[in-house]
């Protein structure tokens, strides 16, 4: 037993080493006329709490797959807030009808092909994901 708990505990630390170790990029489309957002308007975005950038245009948020170290990463550092915390958040907010989370693409190459084609999404990717497609707002570290 003792053996299967300090197994676990490894795998566990090197899943956190593994994805404290990625850049957390947010991006917008290369065609979006904004320049930078700042962490609290990210987390406004991807918690429900705006539905809008800075420049009063429509922002549609796109998580990573739930149980990505990228997910995880990006909610801790834009939002300080762990997952059960974001489930807790979302929770709330459908049940009491304030909103619906966003919508789930599977890893960083989906998400960078639909900010590039449609200027009102805003998603997050890991740094080595990042071509001319899409424009960075936020380094997220």
């Amino acid at each position: 037993m003792r053996k299967l708990i300090r197994l676990f505990c490894t795998a566990l630390l090197a899943l956190q080493c593994s994805a404290a170790a990625a850049e957390v990029i947010v991006v917008v489309s290369a065609h979006s006329p904004l320049a930078s957002l700042r962490a609290e308007q990210v987390a406004d975005i991807f918690l429900g709490r705006s539905g809008r950038f800075p420049d009063g245009s429509r922002a549609i948020p796109l998580d990573q797959a739930l149980g990505s170290p990228l997910r995880h990463e990006f909610y801790l550092r834009a939002a300080a807030m762990s997952p059960p915390l974001v489930k807790a958040h979302w929770t709330k907010m459908i049940f009491t009808g304030r909103g619906r989370p966003p919508k789930e693409v599977q890893n960083s190459a989906a998400v960078r092909k639909l900010v590039a084609e449609n200027p009102a999404y805003v998603g997050y990717i890991d740094r080595a994901a990042l071509d001319a497609s899409v424009k960075p707002v936020l380094l997220l570290n």
